[in-house]
């Protein structure tokens, strides 16, 4: 595999273990860094190793959103055959347009996927023209890596089509490591030695932990850094009478770094959140714990994900609170928290920080986790998603049985955990009626069978076990198939349409007008009964939940469409729906039905999208009410004053009522 990478940050040497760690690995990596660059308010200049395939380029502007690169080197490296083109620049920055604008100019790279990177945690409204580079980014991307969890939540509420992966960022395992020298801290008696890193800003804590350590005489700092409170911090010690427990050692060498956390009991990150800021990572804790020294840190932004399980975390500027975790860590748990610090520390190391850019990497390229004779061994894990009807669902898992079958039960019928309990498949109870969507989503959080193929069923539909596998077999006959439906029959042997094309203001405008076979969006498959293949679960992701009922699997489809899958249905393969076999009132299943739709118009074409697709609706289902006779013609007005009104709107309506009775 070859990948280019694009990095302003990989300037520094240490910063660029990630491409090393790659190469480790057999892929072939070229990296365009800057020159030059402010690293921690210290200018940087690149400096190669003999075996790095890195080239410098010049940057105009030092802000990491708002800089532009020479767009020479990279239309030249653009020119090139490459597998993966990785930017590891923020979707709003200005760097990232301007690569992605010379990508779409550059015939070799145009279609190549584009894998980017985030670590921005606060949910911003960006001003003009960020936010059009950050939409138009997140619609080009393929992949996403985010160094946070809530940065990744982000990335996919904003448009991003697929599931963002959490990576973080990465430490040098043969550098941080644990001293030779034991520790010589006695719990019972001896002082705990806290340490700061990092800059000297109020954000940082820093006023903070002087506070808490002067709670108690046990305590003593030593703090390292830069910044504005740099001339302050000997005055404020004096002042809470600490000035002897105080040292303040000033701003360190890289390479002097692990030796100041080696003197160190308990490392402290007391970061404070603002508006306008907060942690994104906390690679000092990493370090810290890499170095077998126990970490407290406060519960700002993504710390809690980072030291949490591994370190103490306290509330964000609770100083006393502080004080006892610092105590505790460097006291009565301190060789736990070392211990389980360090297990930490290992899931960060370039090795491992590699393995999973190869496996992200992988995975925008639609590369099989599995051969098709190892799927086909591995088999077909069956979801379904139940509501009532017990019998009905019986008559749907009696064929599936001997497969790996979970049933999320919204309804939380005894019935039908007695059904699941006598058939030996899973029952799982949420609790809760999400909807459809949520349902499956309870289903993929805990899997069976992890990696495997999964199939959707309608508790009101049946299907044989040879038929899953004439699916499985065509959805592992080419690689861009994320999913696939069989041919269906009602209970008298009428056939049903499975696939359908994917929504679009565009497409309801032909519908309308009578010229539908003039469509040519992509289709999809309805998901009645649906083969989803485990690769592309992997990248597109769960089910959106906002979709109640319908229309969920349109939006999967959608997203997958945007990251490259196909789908298609399979003529071989039949299958039995009833077809709203759990009931219920048509007009409010008509009204679920076109609210979904107004869901997904506005999600993937905006609020003007949608308005332009129900007007069309509206022409459409007037000139139908005009023209046809009878029930057909009172089935467009009833359709017309649904969109009139708004189908969302009207199914609110519906829901009021519901809760009422």
């Amino acid at each position: 595999m070859r990948s280019l990478r694009v990095s302003h940050s990989a300037v520094v040497d240490e910063w660029r273990g990630r491409e090393r760690a790659l190469t480790a690995l057999g892929v072939e990596v070229d990296l365009l860094t800057a020159t030059r660059w402010h690293a921690g308010g210290t200018p940087v200049r690149l400096e190669p190793r003999d075996s790095e395939r890195v080239t410098g380029v010049r940057t105009v502007g030092r802000h990491p959103a708002l800089f532009l690169y020479d767009p020479r080197p990279i239309w030249r490296a653009l020119g090139e055959r490459y597998d993966v083109i990785d930017l590891h620049e923020e979707p709003f920055a200005l760097a990232t347009a301007e690569i992605l604008l010379l990508r779409a100019f550059r015939r070799r790279s145009r279609r190549t996927p584009v894998v980017l990177y985030t670590a921005q945690n606060l949910r911003k409204r960006y001003p003009l023209p960020f936010r059009w580079f950050e939409r138009r980014a997140l619609r080009e991307a393929s992949g996403i890596s985010a160094c946070n969890a809530e940065a990744a939540r982000i990335v996919e509420d904003k448009g991003f089509a697929g599931r963002a992966r959490v990576i973080p960022l990465g430490i040098d395992q043969a550098r941080f490591r644990p001293s030779d020298a034991p520790s010589a801290t006695d719990a019972a008696s001896a002082s705990i030695t806290v340490g700061f890193l990092g800059r000297l800003v109020p954000e940082k804590g820093v006023l903070v932990l002087l506070d808490a350590v002067a709670r108690d005489p046990r305590l003593r700092l030593r703090i390292a850094g830069s910044g504005p409170l740099t001339p302050e911090l000997g005055g404020r010690a004096a002042a809470a009478g600490i000035a002897d427990r105080v040292e303040v050692v000033g701003a360190i060498e890289p390479d002097d770094v692990v030796d100041f956390y080696r003197t160190l009991d308990v490392l402290a990150v007391p970061s404070l959140p603002t508006p306008s800021w907060t942690e994104q990572f906390g690679r000092v804790a990493v370090e810290a714990m890499a170095c077998g020294v126990p970490v407290v840190s406060s519960d700002a932004g993504a710390l809690p994900d980072v030291v949490g399980g591994a370190g103490l975390v306290v509330p964000a500027g609770d100083a006393a609170a502080l004080a006892d975790a610092l105590l505790e860590a460097g006291g009565a748990r301190a060789a736990e928290l070392r211990a389980r610090g360090l297990e930490r520390a290992a899931t960060c190391t370039w090795d491992a920080v590699g393995r999973q850019y190869l496996d992200l990497y992988r995975s925008v390229r639609h590369e099989a986790s599995v051969t098709a004779a190892d799927a086909a061994e591995h088999g077909v894990e069956v979801i379904v998603v139940a509501y009532g009807a017990p019998e009905l669902l019986r008559r749907a898992i009696e064929p599936v049985a001997g497969l790996p079958v979970t049933v999320v039960d919204n309804s939380s019928l005894p019935e039908i955990a007695a059904i699941c309990a006598e058939l030996g498949v899973r029952y799982l109870d949420p609790g809760r009626n999400g909807g459809f969507a949520a349902g499956v989503n309870v289903g993929l959080a805990d899997r069976l069978v992890p990696g495997a193929d999964v199939l959707l069923l309608n508790p009101d539909a049946t299907i044989s076990p040879d038929d899953i596998g004439v699916l499985q077999k065509a959805l592992r006959a080419r690689d861009d198939l994320a999913s696939v439906g069989p041919a269906q029959v009602d209970e008298h042997g009428n056939v049903a349409r499975v696939d359908w094309w994917l929504p679009s203001p565009s497409g309801t405008w032909l519908e309308a007008i009578g010229l539908a076979r003039l469509r040519r969006e992509p289709t999809y498959v309805i998901g009645s009964v649906l083969l989803l293949r485990a690769e592309a679960l992997a990248q597109v992701g769960g089910f959106d939940e906002r979709f109640f009922l319908y229309a969920e699997e349109a939006d999967w489809a959608y997203r997958a469409h945007r990251l490259g899958w196909r789908h298609a249905g399979v003529p071989q393969a039949r299958a039995v729906h009833v077809g709203a076999g759990t009931g219920g009132d048509p007009r409010r299943r008509e009204a679920h039905f076109h609210a979904s739709q107004e869901r997904y118009l506005r999600k993937h074409y905006g609020a003007l999208g949608w308005q332009w697709a129900r007007l069309g609706q509206l022409v459409g289902a007037m000139a139908r009410a005009i023209l046809l006779p009878g029930d057909r013609g009172r089935a467009a007005r009833r359709r017309a004053a649904l969109y009139r009104l708004g189908p969302v709107r009207v199914e609110t309506r519906f829901l009021r009522e519901a809760a009422a009775a």
